[in-house]
């Protein structure tokens, strides 16, 4: 049976609470929301006040952890002072899961990383609730559920690791279709941990060709097209590569031209290759 992915043109807060309660899912105990909270200096991430209802509703934390680059996220102390700027400290409650250390999630079968390192705070958590803002990237072609949780979790040696596929000395100048690999092979440690306790909304919105993580970066081209939930991230972020590809907007051509230059739909590939999901799903619109 193909996954079922859910779609709304409504872009509101209320919309988002409506298809996490068609994936038809409760989630249980301590619930993790992972985000993006936005580098100093970014206009298109999403605001505090587009994700608390849908927050409140699983009573959930917000958990990010710190880069490995520098700029406002790059510590803990850095990154709460820019979460405190930016409204999520008012929010909810928030929790840098790589404060005080990592710990290591093995991937057995992963090919190109067989371990991933992630906030070690996130052991603490029963369910994880993905919230990602569907956009392009600068080294991943796009961001959306997939690199939510695998760079997004991953500790600031961890993004070291992904991005240099196994070897932290090559961080930048790894091969890239092995980076894109060394991403799913991330993903697959998040979404093999919190199986069955896990659920993905993308907010297509605000969609610039960069990520929230560029502090410059540029406006958005393409219009806004929706909100999209699964329980399949790789079904999740195919349908919105999808809604892409299909729409009438001229504007989509950048954001196409930066998936396609850095091969994007390559993480996407290797994710359903290692049996996160499917690539084929079935599109449900919601009013």
């Amino acid at each position: 049976m193909k996954p079922t992915v859910y779609f709304t043109r409504d872009l509101t807060p209320a919309a988002m609470l409506r298809l996490y309660g068609a994936l038809g899912v409760k989630l249980e105990g301590k619930v993790a929301v992972k985000l993006h909270s936005g580098e100093p200096g970014n206009q298109n991430f999403l605001r505090p006040d587009f994700m608390k209802p849908m927050i409140d509703h699983v009573g959930g934390v917000i958990v990010e952890c710190n880069t490995a680059y520098d700029g406002g996220r790059n510590t803990t102390h850095a990154h709460k002072i820019t979460m405190e700027r930016h409204g999520w400290l008012s929010a909810a409650q928030v929790d840098i899961l790589d404060e005080t250390d990592d710990m290591e999630l093995p991937i057995p079968n992963g090919r190109v990383i067989q371990k991933n390192f992630v906030g070690a705070h996130l052991a603490a958590y029963d369910s994880l609730l993905v919230l990602s803002h569907f956009k392009g990237h600068p080294m991943g072609g796009f961001g959306g559920a997939l690199k939510n949780i695998s760079i997004g979790i991953a500790s600031s040696r961890g993004k070291q690791y992904i991005h240099g596929a196994g070897d932290m000395e090559k961080f930048w100048d790894a091969d890239h279709d092995s980076f894109l690999e060394a991403m799913a092979d991330a993903a697959w440690s998040i979404h093999n941990r919190f199986q069955g306790r896990i659920a993905y909304l993308n907010v297509m919105k605000n969609m610039s060709v960069d990520c929230d993580c560029c502090a410059v970066a540029a406006d958005p081209k393409i219009g806004d097209i929706g909100i999209l939930a699964s329980l399949d991230p790789v079904a999740l972020d195919q349908a919105c590569l999808d809604l892409v590809y299909a729409s009438q907007d001229p504007g989509k051509a950048d954001l196409i031209e930066r998936i396609e230059s850095r091969n994007g739909v390559h993480t996407i590939e290797d994710a359903a290759a290692l049996g996160i999901g499917s690539r084929e799903y079935e599109l449900i619109e919601l009013e």
